[in-house]
C-alpha cells in the first residue's frame, strides 16, 4: 500500500506547491511590469541609446526558448559573475525578464494604436509630452493593451511550470513527486491540469472585468 495511497500530506504538500507557484507568478508578473513599461516609455520618449538597446533586448528575450533562459541563468551566470544562484533567484529573474519583453511589445502596440490626430490636437493645444500620455495616450492604450495582456499572463502561468527543472518545489514539481510516490499518474496529472485550468480562468475573468470597466470609464470604443 505504501505506493497506491494518497495521505493528507499529500494535500499539504500540493497547497505549497500552488503557493510557491501563484507567488513566483505574481512576483515576476510585477516586476515584467514594471520593467517591460519602462522599456516602453524609453522608446516613447525616444531616449538615444536607450530605447533601441531595451528594443534589442526584448527581442532577444521573446524569440528565444525560455527553457534555455533559465539555463542560461541558473547554470551560467554564477559561474560568469562568480557568485551563487538559488533555484528561486533563477527563476525570478528569468521568468521577469521573459514576461517584460513581451509586455514591451505589448505597450509599444498599445501606445502606437492611439490615432496620430489626438497626439496632434494635444499639441495645438498645448499640451507636454507627459501630460498627452497620462491624459490621452495611457487610458487609451491600457484598454487596447489589457486583451494580449491577459493572454500573455495565462501563457506566463503555464511557462512557471519550467522552473521545477532546476529544483523549485512548484506546483509541477510537487506533482512529479507525487506520481513517483503513489504511481498513480492519471490522477495526480489530472488534479495538477485542473489546478492550472483554474488559475487560468481567474487571471482571464479578473483582466476581462477589468477591459470592460477602463474602456467604460475612458468612453473609447477601439476594439
Amino acid at each position: 500500500m505504501r505506493y497506491t495511497d494518497f495521505t493528507p500530506h499529500d494535500l499539504l504538500l500540493l497547497l505549497q506547491g500552488l503557493g510557491v507557484s501563484v507567488a513566483l507568478f505574481a512576483t515576476t508578473t510585477i516586476i515584467g511590469l514594471l520593467i517591460g513599461l519602462t522599456w516602453a516609455m524609453l522608446r516613447y520618449y525616444r531616449t538615444l541609446l536607450l530605447a533601441p538597446l531595451a528594443g534589442a533586448l526584448a527581442e532577444l528575450l521573446k524569440n528565444s526558448p525560455v527553457l534555455v533562459q533559465l539555463f542560461l541563468v541558473f547554470f551560467g551566470l554564477p559561474v560568469l559573475l562568480e557568485t551563487d544562484l538559488t533555484p528561486v533567484q533563477a527563476a525570478l529573474i528569468t521568468l521577469s525578464g521573459n514576461t517584460a519583453a513581451f509586455i514591451y511589445v505589448i505597450a509599444v502596440s498599445a501606445i502606437e494604436s492611439v490615432g496620430r490626430d489626438q497626439l496632434e490636437t494635444a499639441r495645438v493645444f498645448g499640451l507636454s509630452r507627459w501630460q498627452t500620455l497620462r491624459r490621452i495616450v495611457a487610458p487609451q492604450a491600457a484598454a487596447f493593451g489589457l486583451g494580449p495582456l491577459a493572454g500573455l499572463l495565462v501563457n506566463q502561468l503555464q511557462v512557471t511550470s519550467l522552473i521545477s527543472v532546476i529544483g523549485v518545489i512548484d506546483l509541477t514539481k510537487v506533482g512529479a513527486i507525487l506520481n513517483l510516490r503513489t504511481l498513480k499518474p492519471f490522477i495526480v496529472w489530472t488534479v495538477i491540469g485542473v489546478l492550472y485550468y483554474l488559475m487560468a480562468r481567474l487571471i482571464a475573468r479578473v483582466c476581462a472585468r477589468a477591459e470592460t470597466r477602463l474602456r467604460a470609464h475612458s468612453q473609447w470604443k477601439g476594439l
